[in-house]
């Protein structure tokens, strides 16, 4: 079963950058999609960005140009690099995983994940 850890999470000011890290061990799949999600406090989880196998990036809207997901896959790392940070970005971050795929699915969606991490929480002052 896919495992997967974060780290990297922390306190950052508003405008500032942060990079948060998700090891991932045991990706066997051949279609897999891999993404990060945050949910604040009263808040749904919602997706932030993810990467599918062929390297293809989904970003959401409010961090578009902003942030930057990407997967080191000789050392089974995926990255999530935070610039420009806002105060509503703080929540817990998680990354988790997705294989098997079909022809349609959707990464930036909760439910197409199995497999996710415990997270990593990010605060954000002002």
């Amino acid at each position: 079963q896919v495992q997967l850890v974060e780290s990297g999470g922390g306190s950052v000011q508003s405008g500032g950058s942060l990079r948060l890290s998700c090891k991932v061990s045991r990706l066997s799949w051949n279609r897999y999609c891999i993404g990060w999600f945050r949910q604040a406090p009263g808040n749904e989880r919602e997706g932030v960005a993810a990467i599918d196998m062929d390297g293809i990036t989904h970003y959401a809207d409010a961090v578009n140009g902003r942030f930057t997901i990407f997967q080191d896959k000789a050392n089974n790392t995926l990255s999530l690099q935070m610039n420009r940070q806002k105060p509503d970005a703080a929540a817990m971050y998680c990354c988790a995983a997705s294989g098997g795929l079909g022809a349609y699915y959707s990464p930036m969606s909760p439910a197409e994940y199995r497999n996710w991490g415990q997270g990593t929480q990010v605060t954000v002052s002002t």
